[in-house]
């Protein structure tokens, strides 16, 4: 009983302090949180990793690693199979790396939608799996059948073609970056790293190693059965040590055909199977010299040094092929060993064998290079400023509902304009919508501020109401904050309501805010009331939606009143009173009501209730003359909607209508209150064709100088933060 005491309590203080919609909409997001169990079931992240790799080793490396570094530089990243990817991930992140992703329809039509919201899309790979012209050229994959091959070349032809759809590339090495150039303008080469597991997991095996002096262990780890090949330079070379040095033993370690050469030594060979990478640490560290042999190609010289990088970290030396990556990060002599041919592998290793002080001092000093320079929480700040640097502007207002009116409508625009500008836009709706919105325009991302986690960066968030400036301000990792002031939202409230005082705070913020606004009436109060400077772009008028159309007056003529009579502010019951004046024989009148209930005193011949936007220009064009009484608008959009399409405008004049309205230029003013002027003002039009064809040529040359298409680049230029 308590527990429903307590939220009648709750209701009820809400209902005095925030209004009865705050209660719907808090009692919508209760069920939603009972129904799904959890009210954050989404988060906003910075970079969405599609792996595209089921095989564990190089997922770790380049997906798990990647996310740990950029984690370690402030960036936030989650991964997802390649094959689990849903269009609906994409509005949730500002980029995405696709891992050696073979194309998919799902994939195609993700990597369309990110690049129309203007996300971008990065490749990352660490093989030359992305032409055939490369994997041809692999001894194993040359000899599988027929059926093998063809299944192996379509991945990898699906592999490019996801390639070609992205804007950049990531990859390991010089080599594989150069390759990827052939292909996309610009690659980042960020080198294969040591998760902090991995660097723990390596400083526990070598505190517990034991070592034989009696016994040298050569160690070979095999990749994948494509190092065959490679391990093949080093038989005879291994042959002829094992054969003069009885204590030289070799562990070979996964995927690896025995060497029949070695047959004779096989007492001294230990073989293991793939095992899992926890365990690495472990072994690696059991051995004396770590064998990384590469044959030359194209393809090896892509690969990294993971094998050197790995024994490092178990203070281990590797003695490696003068090629690729090992050429590149291996300083010869110092923290490794390097071999251009078969000769220098035999003495080069023979020296290794015979001197455990060189053997030690090597391993130390790739140990002293890797716990610096190739674990994550050290080596991210080149791959986070390089994807940092190719993000587009993200951008996000925060509205309280997505249903729309004048003042959404003016957001929706807004925002289309930043798209079309390249900026990555999204709207956070304080309200629980079902989808992104399509507008006019075209599409715009919505997220669920309930139901959304944050956590990436955000360069400008904007309130567009007083209720959603508090999110505003607490939302973290935000650059610029902002506030698109539409109208005067204390007076909005009843008096004696909290909510005056609230909505009053607003305007009056110490923390950094940029305020803007699209009337000069708004600009001037925020600067006289509050002394705030704000920016200001005119509002527009999309004039595809409200075309001319010629009016015949000789007919009954139709006014059209518009508005919420529920809003005190719009004042519709006085356009009410004005047509109970008129001879309604010559008037018919059409009522666009906005899902208000209608008065039973009002006199209506049309109503209409909850119009599509894209409809509306339609209802003013059936419409003769538009009859607004409002006394407070933040800028009034109905009389502006109506010159467009030919229509006449008998008004009150209001701080939302004066800077475009002119009486007896482009409208006719009435005295609001003034009943009497109003009817008179009406009857003048309707008798005074010269005044009327003025008004009409006046209105429609005042909305062509207010389309969006002139407004759009100060309201781009709004947005810019000096």
């Amino acid at each position: 009983m308590s527990r429903i005491t307590n939220l009648s309590e709750k209701t009820v203080k809400t209902l005095f302090k925030e209004g009865p919609t705050a209660v719907v909409k808090k009692a919508r997001h209760k069920i939603y949180e009972k129904i799904t169990g959890d009210y954050t079931r989404y988060a906003y992240k910075d970079i969405l990793f599609i792996n595209g790799c089921m095989l564990p080793h190089p997922q770790r490396y380049r997906v798990d690693h990647q996310i740990e570094q950029m984690e370690a530089f402030g960036m936030t990243a989650f991964s997802v199979p390649y094959d689990k990817l849903e269009l609906e991930q994409v509005k949730f992140y500002r980029g995405f790396v696709f891992y050696r992703c073979p194309i998919t329809d799902t994939i195609e039509e993700f990597i369309k939608l990110a690049k129309y919201y203007n996300k971008q899309i990065f490749f990352d790979v660490d093989d030359l799996v992305i032409d055939t012209k490369y994997t041809d050229q692999v001894k194993y994959v040359s000899e599988m059948s027929e059926n093998d091959k063809k299944l192996y070349d379509d991945g990898v032809l699906r592999m490019k073609k996801t390639l070609e759809l992205c804007d950049y590339a990531v990859t390991t090495t010089e080599r594989l970056g150069k390759e990827l150039a052939k292909y996309l303008p610009e690659v980042y080469i960020n080198r294969n790293v040591a998760s902090e597991k991995m660097l723990a997991l390596s400083n526990k095996a070598c505190s517990e190693r034991e070592r034989s002096d009696e016994k040298i262990i050569l160690g070979y780890f095999s990749g994948s059965i494509t190092h065959n090949d490679d391990f093949e330079l080093l038989i005879p070379v291994i042959d002829e040590l094992m054969a003069k040095y009885s204590n030289v033993y070799l562990k070979i370690i996964g995927i690896l055909d025995f060497p029949k050469e070695l047959e004779k030594h096989k007492n001294r060979i230990i073989a293991e199977p793939f095992m899992d990478w926890k365990e690495l640490p472990r072994v690696i560290a059991s051995v004396d010299i770590n064998l990384a042999p590469l044959e030359e190609s194209i393809f090896n010289e892509a690969k990294s040094e993971n094998k050197w990088l790995e024994a490092a970290l178990v203070k281990v030396p590797t003695i490696a092929s003068n090629l690729g990556a090992f050429k590149e990060v291996i300083e010869d002599g110092v923290d490794g060993i390097l071999c251009d041919n078969r000769k220098e592998w035999r003495e080069k290793l023979e020296f290794l064998i015979r001197n455990a002080q060189e053997r030690k001092h090597i391993g130390e000093k790739a140990h002293a290079c890797v716990v610096k320079k190739y674990v994550t929480t050290y080596s991210g700040k080149g791959i986070v400023d390089f994807i940092s640097s190719k993000l587009k502007r993200n951008v996000g207002f925060v509205v309280p509902t997505t249903n729309i009116s004048g003042g959404v409508n003016v957001v929706l625009k807004h925002a289309s304009l930043l798209q079309k500008n390249g900026c990555d836009v999204f709207l956070i709706s304080e309200d629980i919508v079902p989808d992104d919105i399509e507008t006019i325009d075209g599409r715009i991302p919505v997220l669920i501020e309930k139901y959304t986690r944050f956590e990436g960066f955000i360069d400008t968030l904007i309130a567009t109401l007083w209720t959603t400036l508090a999110f505003v301000k607490t939302c973290s990792n935000v650059l610029e904050r902002a506030y698109l002031v539409q109208g005067f939202e204390t007076d909005f409230a009843k008096d004696g309501r909290y909510l005056k005082i609230l909505a009053n705070a607003t305007y009056n913020n110490r923390i950094r805010l940029h305020y803007i606004t699209i009337s000069k009436w708004c600009q001037k109060w925020l600067k006289e009331s509050f002394s705030q400077e704000a920016g200001y772009a005119p509002n527009g008028i999309d004039l595809s939606l409200f075309t001319f159309k010629k009016r015949d007056f000789n007919k009954r003529v139709r006014i059209l009143i518009e508005g919420n009579c529920q809003d005190q502010k719009k004042n519709v019951d006085e356009s009410f009173k004005i047509v109970n004046k008129l001879d309604l024989d010559k008037f018919e009148i059409v009522y666009l009501s906005y899902g208000s209930q209608v008065k039973d005193w009002y006199h209506i011949d049309k109503c209409l209730n909850k119009v599509p936007h894209s409809k509306v220009g339609r209802v003013y064009q059936e419409c003769d003359i538009l009859l607004k009484s409002s006394v407070l608008e933040s800028f009034s959009y109905p009389p502006l909607e109506m010159m467009a399409t030919g229509g006449i405008n008998v008004v009150v004049q209001n701080d939302g209508n004066r800077e475009y309205l002119q009486d007896e230029y482009n409208c006719v003013f009435y005295k609001q209150g003034d009943i009497e002027d109003a009817v008179e003002k009406i009857n003048h039009v309707l008798h005074d064709k010269e005044l009327r064809d003025k008004l009409i040529v006046n209105g429609v040359k005042t909305a062509e100088k207010r389309s969006w298409e002139n407004a759009k680049k100060d309201i781009v230029a709004l947005y810019q933060w000096q």
